[in-house]
């Protein structure tokens, strides 16, 4: 999915991201491909300093992973949190 925020996920974006992922209950990772498309490493989701370490800009391909009850409605809650604008 692409990041909507103009400054991708930087600072109150970010923080907002990790909230939803806490609130969600749920161990939640994301990666962000590099140019030649491959992933990275996953991180927690629900480490700021992780989410801000990834360098997400707006427009970046992100990949969220999760399992767990209701897993499919959290990544659809959060996929749409990180593609607005």
């Amino acid at each position: 999915m692409r990041v909507g925020s103009r400054v991708g996920l930087h600072a109150r974006p970010a923080a907002v991201f990790v909230q939803a992922v806490v609130a969600s209950g749920l161990p939640v990772f994301i990666s962000k491909p590099d140019d030649a498309g491959v992933g990275a490493s996953p991180v927690d989701a629900r480490s700021i300093l992780a989410v801000l370490a990834l360098d997400v800009g707006c427009g970046d391909e992100v990949e969220l992973v999760t399992d767990g009850d209701n897993a499919a409605d959290a990544l659809a809650s959060l996929a749409a949190l990180l593609a607005a604008r």
